[in-house]
């Protein structure tokens, strides 16, 4: 997990999180555009996510319950400051499956993911807060019915459509057929797993988790082995990891064109 080290404004933030960032090291941890993260070096360490309002609500939700399974992060704060959300979690030890520790040994990583994955859908969930992660889903996915999201390349040499017409045509054949059966992380990606030494650490940014279809989870656990080791020979070891009894390749077909036209 790559941290640069930052200054940052301390009255952007609430008392309750200034207070911590007073006299300390600071570094960015962000990856993506969406949300700013950066690592508190006290205590142990802690994360704060910042990212527009209302949008931290779900993760902080969703990170609250893992972490009553023994699988994600202890949330310390959220709330709302100056139009942004920001959430306070307290560091996970180790590292992400990203590291090169890990990659460098990718059938041992592809097999580790594919259990993780494995016995979190096995998770019965029927406590968890967000019971619709499906029907959610599915309306991202038709927000891009009109072509403005599609990403034709997005899981080329795996899953691929000859046109635009063809991918939302079948993920419209698809849709109807989304189940709401087990918990999924929502955006099973190598940094979104974190092991140490090998052991299972915990889960993060799970804002897109909740119960819904176990195939988008496979899905992106098949996509990220590809995308991190640039190859897609563990596909089929990563399906017989997890147990393909489970799996319907036709509905990975399908979900694959929602995620290329979805939002």
């Amino acid at each position: 997990m790559i941290r640069k080290a930052v200054q940052v404004n301390i009255s952007d933030y609430p008392e309750a999180l200034s207070e911590l960032l007073k006299d300390t090291p600071v570094y960015d941890s962000s990856c993506s555009q969406e949300a700013q993260v950066i690592f508190i070096d006290k205590d142990g360490g802690y994360y704060v996510k910042k990212a527009p309002k209302e949008t931290l609500k779900t993760e902080s939700l969703m990170t609250e319950y893992m972490h009553s399974l023994g699988l994600s992060a202890e949330v310390l704060y959220y709330g709302s400051f100056n139009d942004s959300d920001l959430l306070l979690t307290r560091r996970i030890s180790g590292e992400d499956c990203a590291d090169l520790k890990y990659l460098s040994e990718p059938k041992r990583l592809c097999d580790t993911t594919a259990m993780l994955l494995r016995a979190l859908h096995e998770i019965e969930g029927s406590d968890c807060p967000v019971q619709d992660r499906a029907r959610i889903y599915a309306d991202k996915v038709m927000k891009g019915f009109d072509g403005r999201y599609y990403e034709p390349d997005l899981f080329q040499g795996i899953w691929e459509f000859k046109s635009f017409d063809e991918a939302r045509f079948i993920a419209e054949e698809g849709l109807p057929l989304l189940k709401t059966d087990v918990l999924l992380h929502g955006d099973y990606c190598l940094p979104n797993i974190l092991l140490d030494d090998w052991n299972f650490s915990g889960y993060i940014d799970l804002g897109n988790g909740g119960m819904g279809d176990r195939h988008i989870d496979i899905l992106w656990g098949i996509w990220t082995l590809k995308f991190n080791l640039g190859t897609d020979k563990y596909t089929d070891r990563f399906m017989d990891a997890y147990g393909k009894e489970k799996i319907e390749p036709e509905m990975l077909r399908m979900v694959a064109a929602m995620e290329m036209i979805g939002a």
